[in-house]
C-alpha cells in the first residue's frame, strides 16, 4: 500500500516534468500506518463536521495527499487528475489548495502554515467539544510537517501556544529526513527538535519511519497524551531510488525515467506507471469503508442528540436572525448621541452589542487586548484544559495569531477576530494572505493606525501598510471615520463569508459626523458623499479614517474663500470599486480632487486622477505627541486648503 504511493508519486511527477518526489516516497510509510489504522475520513462526505483534519504542512509533497485520495475514493481525484499532476485547470496543484481539491483542509504553501492553522484547528475542535460534548464532536488532527516547517519562525509560536493549552488532539509527523533544498540540514541547523517541543509542553516520540508497526503504535500512545504530541519519524527522502534516495536531489525535481525503473526494482512494484493493483486498491477502499461507518454512527447520535440544528448552524456560522435589527438599533443610538471617541474605543463599543447578540465571535490579541479593546464584557478567557471561553490570549505571537485564525474559522464554529497595531500586519502577513486566498471570514483588527499614535515613534507608525493590505485581492480593508461607520464596518465583516476583514482603527478620538440616523450601511458602498457642496461642486476632498474630520474643516476653511467642497468618505475602497461606474462617477465627481491619508501616496492616484493632489506621508514617520507631527507633515486643514489652492484660484 505505501509503494502504490511511492509509485503514483514519482510518475506523476514525472510525467509533469515538476514537483517533489522525495518527502512522498518518505513518508508513504508513516501516512499509510495513519489513514489505515487511524484516520476517520469519508471521501462521499469531504465536509463531515466530526472528520479527522488531516493538514500536509509540507505542502510541496502535494503527491503524497493526492494519491492517497485517489487511492481511498474522492470523487474529483480520478487517475486523469493525478496524470494531469501540476498542470492549469486540474485538481492537482503544485501545493494542495483549499476549496480547488475535495478533502484539502486548508493551502499549505509556505512551510510552517499548515501546522499552525492546525493549531486553530484543534483549538476550534477542543472549544466545540465544550460546547457539544463527545458525542458529536470528537476528533483529531493531524500533521505531517517537515524540517522546513520546523524551521521556520511561525514553528515556534505555534508549538509553544499549542503546549501552552494543551491540545491534546494535535498530533504531528515529523518528516525527519535531515534534508533540505540545500543539502544536509546540518547546513543551517543544530536544533535538537525533541527537546524544542518537550520544553514547550509536547508528548515526544521517535521511530523509524517506514516501520508501519512502529508508527501505529507512536500515533496509538500519542491518541491517549491530554498534550499535543510530536513523532519524529526517521524517513530517508525519496525511499527506493537507487542513487538520489538520502540526498537533495530527490527533493524537488523529477527522478528522471532510470532512476525511476531503478527505484520500481528495489521497491518490488513492477505494475506500469500509474496502474494500481485490485487487492491494494481494495485494501485502501477500506479506509473509506471505515470511515463512512463511523459518519452515519455519527448522524445517528448527533440526531438523537436534540440539538442537530443548533449544531448545524453553528458549524455554518449563521448569525441570528436578528442580529441586524441590534446592530441597527445600535447605530441610531450612535447617531443620536454622537460619541468623541477613537474607533478603537467605538470597536469595543460595537463589540459588546455583536458579542452579546451572537456566540460565533471568537475574540483574541496578540498581547495588547488593553490596546485593541477587542475583549468585552462576558467573554472569558480560554485557557489550558478550559475551552468554555471566547477570548484567546495569542500572546506576542502576531504571525501565528493570523494562522490559528484561518484555522478556526476552516474548522467551523466561530468567526474569529484578532487584534494588534497595524504597524505588525507585517508580521502578521502570512496569515492574512492566506485568509484572503481561502476566502476565510477572519476579522483582524489593527488600531493604532497611523502617526496619531505619537511619540511611540517611527517603528510604530504604519505608513506603507495600508497600501500593502489594500494591494491584497479578496481582502476588505476598512478604515472608518467614525463610531458609526466603525459600527458598519463589522456589520459588513460579519458578512462577508468569503472574505477577511482588516479594520484600520485610530488610537485619537473622532468626532461622530454621521449624526442622521439611517438603515441603509452607507460604508458598505465603499465611498460616499458625507457633506454635499451648497451650490456646485469646485473641488472634491476624498479621506479615510481620522482625515475625514480635517477634510470637514478643510472644507469649512475653504467656504471662507469661496470654494465650494464636497467632503467623500472613502471607508473601503475595495467596495467602492464593486459599485457601477455611474455610482463611482457620481462620488468622484468632475471637479479636481484632494486626498487626504496620514499614509503613503501609493494607489491613491487611481482617485485624484492627473490633476489631483493628495496629502499624506511622503517618509517615515517621528516621535512627538499626536498633533504635532500632523502639523509637522503638512496633515492639516490648512495643508488640505494649500493643496486645493494649488489646483484652483482661491481668494
Amino acid at each position: 500500500m505505501a509503494n502504490a504511493l511511492r509509485a503514483l508519486a514519482m510518475d506523476a511527477v514525472e510525467r509533469a516534468k515538476s514537483g517533489h518526489p522525495g518527502m512522498p516516497m518518505g513518508m508513504a510509510d508513516v501516512a499509510t500506518a495513519l489513514f489505515t489504522r487511524f484516520m476517520k475520513v469519508d471521501p462521499s462526505r469531504p465536509n463531515w463536521a466530526d472528520r479527522d483534519r488531516f493538514i500536509l504542512s509540507a505542502g510541496h509533497g502535494s503527491m503524497l495527499l493526492y494519491a492517497i485520495h485517489h487511492l481511498i475514493g474522492y470523487a474529483d481525484m480520478g487517475i486523469d487528475e493525478i496524470k494531469r499532476f501540476r498542470q492549469l485547470g486540474a485538481v492537482t496543484a503544485g501545493h494542495p489548495e483549499y476549496g480547488h481539491t475535495f478533502g484539502v483542509e486548508t493551502t499549505t504553501g509556505p512551510l510552517g502554515q499548515g501546522l499552525t492553522t492546525a493549531v486553530g484547528m484543534a483549538l476550534a475542535e477542543r472549544m466545540m467539544n465544550a460546547r457539544f460534548g463527545d458525542e458529536i464532536v470528537d476528533h483529531h488532527t493531524y500533521v505531517i510537517a517537515g524540517d522546513g516547517c520546523l524551521m521556520e519562525g511561525i514553528s515556534h509560536e505555534a508549538i509553544d501556544l499549542a503546549g501552552h493549552l494543551k491540545l491534546g488532539k494535535l498530533i504531528v509527523l515529523w518528516d525527519d529526513n535531515g534534508i533540505s533544498i540545500d543539502g544536509r540540514t546540518t547546513l543551517s541547523t543544530s536544533t535538537d527538535q525533541l527537546a524544542r517541543f518537550r520544553a514547550s509542553g509536547w508528548d515526544v516520540a521517535s521511530v523509524d519511519g517506514h516501520a508501519y508497526h512502529a508508527v501505529v503504535d507512536a500515533i496509538a500512545e500519542a491518541r491517549r497524551s491530554d498534550r499535543p504530541s510530536l513523532i519524529a519519524c526517521r524517513t530517508t527522502i525519496g525511499f527506493g531510488a537507487p542513487t538520489k534516495a538520502g540526498t537533495e536531489g530527490a527533493h524537488g525535481a523529477p527522478l528522471g525515467a532510470t532512476e525511476i525503473e531503478g527505484a520500481r526494482q528495489r521497491l518490488g512494484w513492477s505494475h506500469p506507471p500509474f496502474e494500481i493493483p485490485e487487492n491494494v486498491r481494495a485494501a485502501w477502499l477500506g479506509v473509506a469503508t471505515r470511515g463512512r461507518a463511523a459518519r452515519e454512527d455519527w448522524e445517528t447520535r448527533l440526531a438523537a442528540s436534540g440539538r442537530r440544528a443548533e449544531f448545524e448552524a453553528r458549524i455554518e456560522g449563521e448569525l441570528p436572525a436578528d442580529f441586524d435589527e441590534k446592530l441597527t438599533a445600535y447605530k441610531r443610538e450612535l447617531s443620536e448621541t454622537r460619541p468623541n471617541v477613537a474607533s478603537r474605543k467605538a470597536s469595543e463599543m460595537v463589540l459588546g452589542i455583536i458579542n452579546a447578540a451572537t456566540d460565533l465571535t471568537l475574540g483574541g490579541s496578540a498581547d495588547l487586548t488593553h490596546s485593541n479593546l477587542t475583549l468585552t464584557k462576558g467573554l472569558g478567557s480560554v485557557a489550558p484544559g478550559d475551552y468554555a471561553g471566547r477570548y484567546v490570549h495569542y500572546g506576542i505571537r502576531e504571525h501565528a495569531m493570523s494562522a490559528v485564525m484561518n484555522g478556526l474559522a476552516l474548522h467551523g464554529g466561530f468567526i474569529p477576530y484578532g487584534g494588534t497595531f497595524l504597524v505588525f500586519s507585517d508580521y502578521a502577513r502570512g496569515g492574512i494572505r492566506l485568509s484572503a486566498l481561502m476566502g476565510q471570514r477572519v476579522v483582524y483588527v489593527f488600531t493604532h493606525d497611523s502617526i496619531g499614535l505619537g511619540e511611540d515613534g517611527p517603528t510604530h507608525q504604519p505608513v506603507e501598510h495600508l497600501a500593502m493590505l489594500r494591494a491584497t485581492p479578496n481582502l476588505h480593508v476598512f478604515r472608518p471615520a467614525d463610531a458609526v461607520e466603525t459600527l458598519e464596518a463589522w456589520q459588513l465583516a460579519l458578512h462577508a463569508e468569503g472574505t477577511p476583514s482588516v479594520l484600520a482603527l485610530s488610537r485619537q478620538n473622532l468626532p461622530t459626523f454621521r449624526t442622521e440616523h439611517t438603515d441603509e450601511n452607507l460604508t458598505g458602498y465603499g465611498a460616499y458623499v458625507a457633506r454635499k457642496p451648497k451650490r456646485r461642486r469646485d473641488v472634491t476632498l476624498l479621506a479615510t479614517g481620522s482625515e475625514v474630520e480635517i477634510a470637514f474643516r478643510a472644507a469649512d476653511m475653504l467656504a471662507l474663500r469661496d470654494v465650494d467642497a464636497a467632503v467623500v468618505s472613502m471607508p473601503c475602497w475595495e467596495l467602492f470599486e464593486t459599485q457601477s461606474a455611474d455610482y463611482r462617477r457620481q462620488v468622484l465627481g468632475t471637479a479636481p480632487r484632494v486626498a487626504v491619508e496620514a499614509a503613503a501616496r501609493l494607489g491613491w492616484d487611481r482617485w485624484i486622477g492627473e490633476r489631483g493632489r493628495f496629502v499624506g506621508m511622503n517618509g517615515f514617520g517621528a516621535s512627538a505627541p499626536a498633533p504635532e507631527l500632523y502639523q509637522h507633515f503638512g496633515i492639516t486643514p490648512a495643508g488640505v486648503v494649500d493643496a486645493v489652492c494649488d489646483i484652483l484660484t482661491c481668494a
